[in-house]
């Protein structure tokens, strides 16, 4: 009963904030609207913890939806994305009550964007497949709105293209595949359709898995369907960039586990090897496109596509594992992989509620353009230092967790079981140990170059801490970060309950103060790694100290710079020079675009004048697979275009041809 009144109180302030912020003065709107989305994630919460608690029995409101009506119901599963999905409201809208203010956000994108956190609600609580589709359409929809929010910019509007395209392209391959998978059902409801899946046809299984892991795989931004995510991200405003990147983007995830683990059960070892290669591809690539990219948001959401990557190949690994008869050795890859998409979820909404935190304050978000940020914005560097650590999957951070879990989850398994599996395990744990070592390649050059140094432009030099609601809004989400990483057994709950729905999960990892596997050797103390780094911190310190101390009082010279004068911006390293030894042993790979420009004197073509190099990374899936594809769509067009000229004649041959052919296909 309760959770029906918190989805009533939840689906209430989805409807009523939106028209709030409307009705109100326009000097009142950032207020409202940020407020209303916080309170709206914690209503979430609440939503989420009793979900995973008790459930949501399903309820269906006949009227809401035409022919079908539509059904609302959850179980553990659904509960924790909900959990998720109101976390990162809760700290974003909290921010945007500062953010908002001086009018960086126009009305409709305060409109629009507590809208979209109802909606990204409301997917997982779906119980039938044309509610589930109904609002994934209204999530799309909504964010393709605040992409479009500086519509004004060409840049925005292609990434705002890109994007509808692409997510439009997924729904489709989504329709068919459910529509496909009730039709065999005979049943939309979830329930009814997992209980009838062992019976379908394997070719319709089949056809099912690739649809649904085709349209799931693009909301998640996995390879090659990524190319959206690294456009739309930088051109979204800052707290919608923390929404899609930190919520909407692990719903690609939740439909995966819904659909393609939980609802078709047990399948063919090719499904679980399928998600694990694509995971393995886009963890790999994306992170090499971090780590040469330059722009702070483009960086960030490469790093969401690497995560994602990571989700996915502990899911494969899971499957993959099932169908090999190793139960124990899923249950650690499938708690990886969900333990991973909550650390992510945490460290990618700091991070780019920081990375908008400086693009406010500096109107920059080039890596190159900024630096000393760190005395000049000591909070919001401090907070951004956090989510780096996160991200980098080094210990004391969130995502190390998840990502020893999933290593001990690929190296326990056992190979005599299947050759595919003794094939694909040292690949994927060669693939996870790279990805893992140019991601913190990627968050020290972020924060170093971008946080630290001295300032490289005047915006970054006059730069200051933005308003007190965006410094709480990055804190609350810092402290998650803390929490998950040095006492990750806060959700041993959550995994417990999973377990009523993916069987054996709650025994793959035991959690306490000491993380065990379930039934493999392995155990890690997160605990016991802070104790130890902060011992050897107090002894460095404590020897530095007395070793002063018996030191004679230094005498202030001036640094020796080889004659150069003081240090300056110019003799530090830039993005593209720290990143230049990872680019030049991955350039096959990167394909960088290089350029020389020599001018020379009007008066001579034999002395130089200026010598300029230009290199830039663009994204080789994108530039060797959707440029040719839309060549050929442009092709089309015209020639469709060419085809209506109007005249009526024309038409009814068209309608004839059509009928004939409706007429073969029937008999």
């Amino acid at each position: 009963m309760l959770a029906h009144v918190l989805l009533a109180v939840a689906a209430a302030l989805g409807v009523t904030v939106p028209v709030a912020v409307l009705l109100v003065p326009a000097s009142a709107r950032p207020a409202v609207s940020g407020a209303g989305t916080a309170v709206l994630g914690s209503v979430a919460v609440a939503l989420g913890v009793q979900t995973v608690r008790v459930g949501v029995v399903p309820v269906r409101v006949s009227w809401l939806l035409p022919l079908s009506g539509a059904e609302i119901g959850g179980d553990a599963l659904s509960g924790l994305f909900v959990l998720l999905v109101g976390a990162v409201a809760v700290a974003t809208g909290i921010f945007l009550m500062g953010y908002a203010l001086g009018g960086h956000l126009p009305t409709s994108a305060l409109v629009v964007t507590p809208a979209f956190v109802a909606t990204m609600l409301l997917v997982p609580l779906a119980g039938s497949v044309t509610t589930f589709l109904a609002v994934w359409e209204l999530m799309a929809l909504s964010s393709t709105v605040l992409v479009l929010t500086d519509h004004h910019r060409a840049a925005c509007r292609r990434a705002g293209l890109t994007y509808a395209v692409m997510t439009h392209l997924g729904f489709l391959a989504l329709v068919i595949g459910l529509v496909t998978f009730a039709a065999g059902a005979h049943s939309e409801a979830f329930a009814v359709m997992s209980r009838s899946a062992t019976a379908l046809p394997s070719g319709t299984r089949d056809a099912v898995f690739l649809l649904t892991a085709l349209g799931f795989a693009s909301k998640a931004g996995l390879m090659p369907l990524h190319a959206w995510l690294p456009q739309a991200h930088p051109e979204a405003p800052g707290p919608v960039s923390a929404l899609m990147s930190a919520a909407m983007v692990t719903l690609g995830i939740y439909g995966l586990i819904r659909i393609d683990v939980v609802a078709l059960g047990d399948g063919p070892g090719w499904w679980g090897l399928t998600i694990l290669v694509i995971g393995a591809v886009s963890a790999v690539y994306a992170v090499l496109q971090a780590s040469v990219a330059t722009d702070l948001k483009r960086l960030l959401a490469y790093s969401t596509s690497e995560n994602m990557g990571l989700v996915a190949v502990g899911l494969g690994a899971a499957m993959l594992f099932r169908s090999a008869g190793q139960p124990a050795v899923a249950a650690v890859a499938f708690a990886a992989a969900l333990l991973q998409a909550v650390n992510h979820a945490a460290f990618k909404a700091l991070a780019f509620l920081g990375a908008s935190a400086v693009q406010r304050e500096t109107g920059q978000r080039d890596l190159d353009e900024l630096g000393g940020l760190a005395q000049r914005m000591p909070a919001t560097s401090a907070l951004f230092g956090v989510a780096a650590l996160a991200g980098s999957g080094l210990p004391l951070g969130a995502a190390f967790i998840s990502e020893w879990l999933l290593l001990q989850s690929l190296v326990h398994a056992v190979p005599s079981h299947s050759p595919t599996v003794a094939l694909a395990m040292p690949v994927t744990v060669a693939a996870v140990a790279l990805s893992a070592g140019l991601g913190v390649a990627t968050m020290v050059k972020a924060f170093g170059v971008g946080f630290l140094a001295r300032p490289r432009s005047s915006a970054a030099d006059a730069a200051e801490d933005p308003p007190s609601a965006m410094v709480t809004g990055m804190t609350l989400a810092a402290a998650a970060c803390v929490l998950l990483a040095v006492a990750p057994a806060v959700t041993s709950p959550l995994f417990a309950r999973l377990g009523t729905v993916v069987p054996g999960l709650d025994d793959g990892v035991h959690w306490d103060t000491v993380m065990q596997l379930g039934r493999l050797r392995g155990s890690m103390s997160p605990l016991g790694i802070l104790a130890a780094v902060t011992t050897a911190a107090v002894v460095v310190i404590t020897v530095v100290a007395l070793t002063r101390r018996s030191r004679p009082t230094p005498t202030s010279v001036p640094l020796w710079t080889c004659g150069a004068g003081a240090l300056t911006s110019r003799m530090q390293y830039t993005a593209g020079a720290f990143a230049e030894p990872l680019q030049r042993v991955f350039d096959d790979v990167l394909r960088p675009d290089t350029d020389v420009e020599v001018s020379h004197f009007a008066e001579s073509r034999y002395l130089l004048d200026r010598i300029r190099y230009r290199r830039q990374f663009a994204d080789a899936v994108e530039v060797r697979l959707y440029t040719p594809i839309v060549r050929l769509v442009g092709a089309g067009a015209d020639f469709i275009r060419r085809a209506h000229n109007g005249g009526l004649h024309r038409y009814l041959g068209y309608g004839m041809v059509g009928l004939l052919i409706a007429l073969v296909a029937a008999r």
